[in-house]
């Protein structure tokens, strides 16, 4: 019997079978644990549908959640500080404060 790879807990990796991007959370009881790069529910696979991501993919991933949230409308990003709602438009005449 051959050894089988198992990720490091943060690492983030392709579940194969569902080809869904996720974080390593856990593994116990003969399965891996992963949660959405975004947040969510977890869910349990197969050390065997586990697949390693390049840097390039995990960034790929990343960029594609953060597109998906700006789409629905979720807010900025964890960590992001929004731009401030922009004030009433100034009246014809007015002059900035000293």
């Amino acid at each position: 019997m051959t050894e089988q790879w198992l990720p490091a807990l943060g690492t983030t990796v392709r579940d194969t079978g569902r080809d869904r991007v996720g974080v390593v959370t856990g593994v116990e009881r003969g399965y891996v644990w992963l949660r959405p790069l975004g947040g969510g529910r977890q869910w349990a696979v197969e050390p065997a549908r586990v697949k390693a991501l390049s840097t390039s993919e995990v960034l790929s991933a990343q960029l594609a959640e953060v597109n998906a949230r700006s789409r629905q409308d979720l807010g900025a990003a964890p960590g992001c500080v929004p731009d401030p709602a922009p004030g009433p438009a100034p009246a014809p005449g007015d002059r900035p404060p000293a």
